[in-house]
């Protein structure tokens, strides 16, 4: 286990050296443009797998949290007369803007499950959107709202987008990285196994959805403020873009639902690709075709993506030619009949919440 960790570790290490001196291996602003959306991708599906992977809810709206945030840092330095640089302390706005909005947007749509929930982030997404067209004293209707001059040397633009976007990924990561070691994210995959059995054993279901969403908004709306000082405009059909979540729930699912680094992995692999596609091919609906095509493609093939996918051969590879033990006879007793017999599967890390819930409820009594 010790050298399993420092491998590990040492992995780890490189990879953020590698992440620090790429705008110096690759100094082409074509390549920092990727590599600076692709980020901006990575930090907004790992806080969006922190509510939507772990807890189960397939969210389609996420969107409204990014563009508000985008919106908010806009007309903040449009009515406050905020220029240069100064723009930067308003990207707490944008995340406060994403997790007050999280509130409402959260009492309402995660009353319901499954097909409903998501129905329901579908038609709260599109009155955000419709709100960005129509209220043009605040959002400047179908012109949009552009980002205040930044006195930055274009030699050098991209490059400092680039690590303060890695900056908000790395963040994103370590919160993911720690919800889901922590108590919290023990009950949130409880919920995704099975909900009901999780509040009947103590779980307090409504309050952990709403704080994992509020988190992930937090987030989301914190990086569309980077992403509209980055874009320097925000229109109401880019800052509400439904194209934008079918993105993340594609990115999460090539790489692993409910992982940490399967998000990653779908944002690094996805968002350069298709913008490649995009400037390579004139036809504009190109990268959305082929982004359809794979989506089925993994639903239809490897429905759990490529971590778990990967990590599943690997385990195969491992165990073959080795011995099969059978288990003891106590093990290979018959399942109790009536109803506890037909209670769904737990996976291992839902099942962990499940216990340390019942323990709860049983002190509690």
């Amino acid at each position: 286990m010790s050298a399993q960790r420092a491998v590990s570790g040492a992995a780890l290490i490189v990879l953020v050296a590698a992440a620090v001196a790429f705008p110096v291996i690759f100094s082409s602003p074509v390549v920092t443009n990727y590599a600076v959306y692709a980020l901006i991708f990575v930090a907004v599906v790992s806080a969006w797998n922190v509510f939507s992977g772990f807890s189960g809810y397939i969210s389609l709206g996420h969107a409204v949290f990014f563009g508000s945030g985008a919106y908010a840092v806009g007309i903040a330095a449009k009515d406050w007369h905020i220029t240069g640089t100064g723009v930067f302390a308003l990207l707490p706005l944008a995340a406060a803007v994403g997790a007050v909005i999280a509130v409402p947007f959260g009492l309402i749509a995660l009353r319901v499950r499954r097909h409903t929930f998501i129905v329901i982030t579908i038609a709260i997404f599109f009155i955000f959107q419709l709100m960005a067209y129509n209220l043009n004293s605040f959002t400047g209707g179908t012109i949009g709202m552009s980002a205040p001059f930044l006195p930055w040397s274009p030699t050098t633009f991209n490059d400092r987008f680039y690590y303060i976007t890695l900056a908000c990924a790395a963040g994103a990561v370590v919160m993911a990285v720690l919800i889901r070691r922590s108590r919290f994210g023990l009950q949130l995959r409880a919920i995704r196994d099975d909900e009901d059995r999780a509040r009947g054993l103590g779980v307090r279901t409504m309050r952990v959805k709403m704080t994992a969403l509020v988190l992930s908004a937090a987030v989301a709306g914190l990086v569309g403020g980077v992403w509209f000082l980055y874009l320097t405009q925000v229109l109401p059909n880019t800052g509400f873009d439904p194209l934008f979540d079918l993105a993340l729930v594609l990115m999460a699912f090539l790489g692993g639902l409910g992982t940490i680094s399967g998000p990653i992995i779908g944002a690094l692999i996805i968002e350069p690709g298709q913008l490649y596609l995009t400037i390579k091919y004139t036809n504009g609906y190109a990268s959305e075709i082929l982004l359809g095509a794979l989506f089925l493609l993994i639903v239809l093939f490897m429905p759990r993506g490529l971590v778990p996918t990967f990590g599943e051969w690997v385990r195969r590879a491992r165990t073959r030619g080795r011995p099969v033990v059978p288990p003891p006879a106590s093990q290979r007793a018959a399942p109790p009949s009536g109803l506890r017999s037909e209670e769904p599967a737990t996976s291992d890390e839902g099942r962990r919440g499940l216990k340390a819930a019942r323990r709860r409820a049983g002190r509690a009594t």
